[in-house]
């Protein structure tokens, strides 16, 4: 498509969108009696309408049954998360049975490596993408020293080529071949919280496969972003945060895959909890874990409520949008517009003032720009969201705008671009 950088072209689009009454379920955020242009869905999406009457209906229940909840009334608490597990699973490409919500991520990162980290004295390390989120860092290197490893030894990490920001597939499956030997788990993210770069987790998943390491993901920036084929793909274990793409709300719960072929491994290790002993026995309080079927077996803690009410509300939105295939065709068309706008203030200051990082194929990004600011990039920053206009920030001076189909429009990308035109006219 030749893109115009013009607001009749940008609300042309709008009206071609068969998604962009969807724009109508989330409530946004306000500052001076206006709403903000919010492109910061990839570190926590708005709020959904619906978030507050579903939680109400949980509250009600617990006002009105109170223990009985468990058991009675409309939602029983005791199976609430079957209702969310039929959701879930198209967004990440797998069965119900494999998918579970529980949890936040870091927690349930620690519990599947449990399962599926077993180092031995001559297959002990862990190969993971440079620069992964910091809780990702702190949580293997915390595994490794458990299991009696020096983290500098046993973590093997891929970088960018020097002058590049994004990983080349061919670097990421060579270092896992001339390692394979060493290697016992391949653990990457999905999508970089940083570059916004979209991995290629199927090659990624067939090259640990091949020199016999488990394969996982962190999916915090791809679930509800990008499409995903966990099952097909054949992947191991994956974990996501909810509270991003799928607006869950802060600190929202999270999800956690674990394929089927699993399903029969009874000598797996990992952490217990009554919650994950089978269901129809697990109010006989007996000793001896016997683990639930499927994903839910790695439950700990009992159902978390009021979180997972707020998840099935978000999850409504996708469910009545076609899940993923749609939002990815808008996501496409909607990040390359954000391309083309950035380019096109970039073309009007007579420099590359801001360098975009994301790579610009598409099948290689997600719903996120990520710009590096070459001049004054927190003062610009601040001036965007003093205009309300709401991205992030990343030290040192990274811009991420993330445009979520769901609920962003083409005009809110053009009206970003035009103001940041003017910012960076007026302060640079």
């Amino acid at each position: 498509m030749n893109f115009e950088n013009t607001l009749i072209f940008a609300q042309s689009l709008d009206q071609a969108d068969p998604l962009r009454e969807f724009r109508q379920d989330f409530l946004f955020p306000n500052q001076n009696g206006k709403p903000f242009i919010y492109l910061c869905g990839n570190s926590l999406g708005v709020q959904p309408k619906a978030a507050r009457e579903v939680l109400n209906e949980q509250l009600n229940n617990w006002e009105n049954l109170a223990v009985e909840g468990w058991f009675e009334g409309e939602t029983p608490w005791m199976f609430y998360h079957k209702k969310l597990k039929k959701m879930m699973a198209p967004l990440v490409g797998a069965s119900a049975a494999e998918v579970c919500p529980m949890n936040t991520l870091t927690v349930n990162l620690h519990l599947l490596m449990v399962s599926f980290y077993k180092p031995t004295s001559s297959r002990f390390k862990i190969i993971m993408e440079a620069g992964a989120f910091p809780s990702d860092q702190y949580a293997i290197e915390s595994q490794v020293r458990f299991h009696g490893y020096d983290p500098s030894i046993a973590i093997i990490e891929v970088a960018a080529r020097e002058g590049e920001y994004t990983l080349r597939t061919e670097d990421i499956t060579s270092a896992i071949a001339e390692n394979g030997n060493d290697i016992a788990l391949v653990l990457f993210g999905g999508v970089n919280y940083f570059t916004g770069q979209w991995f290629d987790m199927d090659a990624i998943t067939k090259a640990g496969h091949e020199v016999g390491a488990v394969v996982g993901f962190d999916l915090a920036h791809a679930a509800g972003n990008v499409p995903l084929k966990l099952h097909d793909w054949g992947v191991d274990f994956a974990c996501w945060c909810s509270y991003k793409y799928q607006n869950s709300g802060p600190g929202g719960i999270s999800g956690i895959f674990v394929h089927e072929k699993h399903f029969s491994d009874a000598k797996m290790n990992r952490f217990a909890g009554w919650w994950g002993y089978q269901e129809e026995q697990r109010f006989k309080m007996e000793k001896g874990f016997l683990p639930e079927a499927g994903a839910d077996g790695w439950q700990v803690s009992c159902t978390q409520v009021m979180p997972m009410a707020l998840y099935y509300a978000a999850l409504q939105s996708f469910e009545k949008a076609g899940f993923m295939e749609p939002l990815r065709e808008k996501s496409k068309s909607l990040t390359a517009y954000l391309f083309f706008v950035v380019n096109e203030v970039n073309k009007a200051l007579g420099n590359e003032q801001y360098k975009i990082i994301t790579p610009i194929t598409e099948a290689d990004r997600g719903a996120q720009v990520s710009i590096i600011a070459k001049q004054k990039g927190k003062e610009v920053f601040q001036e965007l969201v003093a205009n309300n206009v709401l991205g992030d920030w990343r030290e040192p001076n990274v811009i991420r705008l993330s445009p979520v189909p769901l609920y962003n429009s083409f005009e809110d990308v053009f009206t970003m671009g035009a103001l940041l035109l003017d910012i960076s006219k007026r302060i640079l």
